[in-house]
């Protein structure tokens, strides 16, 4: 047999012996004697505890949630900011501006006004009796003035900046309303969130002046707002937020805990970890469809006269990273259970693992013929190959825990970082060829 026979032979050999082993330890950890099947009380601990487990990760992604929109001042300015752009709220708000500007306007006095400057000119009765027969023409120009100039105001960067900065003013409110730490010098008001809209009018009534129209420098200081949040709830959702806010830092960390637990306690802890995995999948399932129909229930319950699409698009903004994070934590579910899967020993598990272990140690083989020497990093990896892949495992799970708000886009590049650290590792797993006289190669030879 030729050498490179030899060493064929020998990976090929090392690669069988290594899903012997993991069959071994699989069937050790996964068969337990008939004496401890006689113990149902432990299977349906482990089974209480997981979906325990399941429940309690479900508030965990709304407590975050609502810890990260009440409290945090720029979290919830970068979720509600972009609503400045959007046409929906924009149209509500040019609605709102114009009714409030049209109010303050006196559409009678301003056609009496211009009859009593014609009579003035000496112009004919015929004429003059004209121009009273005119209030409705008047009146629609003046709106349609009064609403193409609200409309360059509201699509323009001045309509954002004020629109940011209300909402950073109004979110005091909310912050304070709902955490009960109120001090009376802010609060909602009818149990609303409302952004002032006051400088949004006083712009449009400078342009009114500016374009001719003298009606308007008459207009006070309005004082109009848009609702971004209402609910006649307020006192109840106060004592939720309350306890979230007690709790948000801790029920992740307390979910994670259980959910080891109910792992640990199992007498197949494989595919207790699958369930537990699968179990949060679903949670984070029916969260996200809790969150569809709660919003069809919100719009059902609006005010009359509120504009259906600009409150869908603010509920779709408030709870856009609720929905992310729904998302990231069904993904890191559902890798979690692959991951527990192909380490188990199925066929689909075994045949996908020797496939891959084979081709890196093919194309290790083809750097080590070209020239490429591993030397002792591959007999450190090779001896400390089950440590480092736990050091692995144990980054990964550090960068999603620790991450502020991970989104989907995260786990997926954290799951493709953890593969391919595990394919360097098998890719350096090399260990010390055996000595020209041993008792393997003199009986190769």
């Amino acid at each position: 047999m030729s050498h490179s026979g030899d060493e064929e032979l020998s990976a090929r050999e090392r690669d069988e012996l290594d899903d012997l082993r993991q069959r071994v330890n699989a069937l050790e950890s996964g068969g337990p004697s008939r004496a401890a099947r006689h113990h149902p009380l432990r299977s349906l601990g482990s089974v209480l505890l997981i979906l325990l487990a399941a429940l309690l990760s479900l508030l965990s992604v709304v407590a975050v949630w609502a810890n990260s929109v009440v409290q945090d001042t720029d979290r919830y300015v970068d979720t509600v900011g972009p609503l400045a752009s959007d046409p929906d709220v924009q149209k509500a708000v040019t609605n709102r501006v114009t009714t409030a500007v049209l109010a303050q306007i006196d559409v009678d006095a301003l056609v009496k006004e211009l009859t009593d400057a014609a009579a003035q000119e000496g112009v004919p009765p015929r004429v003059a009796q004209l121009l009273g027969d005119l209030d409705g023409p008047i009146e629609n120009g003046l709106k349609q003035l009064v609403r193409d100039t609200v409309e360059r105001v509201v699509t323009s960067s001045a309509f954002e900046t004020v629109w940011v900065d209300a909402n950073r003013r109004a979110h005091a409110a909310l912050d304070k309303a709902l955490t009960g730490r109120s001090d009376g010098a802010v609060k909602l008001e009818n149990n609303q969130v409302v952004v002032d809209l006051g400088p949004i009018v006083a712009d449009v009534k400078q342009r009114l002046a500016d374009a001719g129209l003298s009606a308007a420098e008459k207009i006070p200081d309005v004082q109009t707002g848009f609702v971004v949040f209402a609910s006649e709830d307020v006192g109840d959702i106060k004592t939720y937020v309350r306890v979230l806010q007690i709790l948000g830092g801790w029920l992740p960390v307390i979910a994670l805990l259980v959910a080891a637990v109910g792992v640990f306690v199992a007498f197949n802890r494989r595919h207790a970890l699958i369930g537990a995995a699968l179990a949060v999948f679903v949670a984070m399932l029916v969260l996200g469809i809790g969150l569809t129909v709660a919003r069809d229930v919100y719009l059902d319950h609006l005010p009359p006269g509120a504009s259906q699409a600009a409150a869908g698009s603010v509920y779709d903004a408030l709870v856009k990273f609720l929905r992310a994070g729904v998302r990231a934590l069904a993904a890191v579910a559902l890798f979690t259970a692959a991951g527990a899967f192909l380490s188990g020993p199925s066929r689909i598990a075994v045949l996908t693992r020797t496939g891959c272990r084979r081709g890196i140690g093919g194309l290790r083989e083809v750097a080590t013929s070209a020239g490429l020497r591993l030397g002792g990093a591959g007999r450190f990896v090779h001896r400390f190959k089950r440590w480092i892949g736990a050091a692995i495992l144990v980054i990964a799970a550090v960068v999603l825990f620790t991450w502020s708000y991970p989104t989907t886009a995260v786990v997926v590049w954290t799951a493709l970082i953890t593969l391919v650290g595990f394919a360097i590792r098998e890719f350096l797993d090399a260990p010390a060829a055996p000595p020209a006289d041993s008792p393997t190669r003199a009986a190769a030879h």
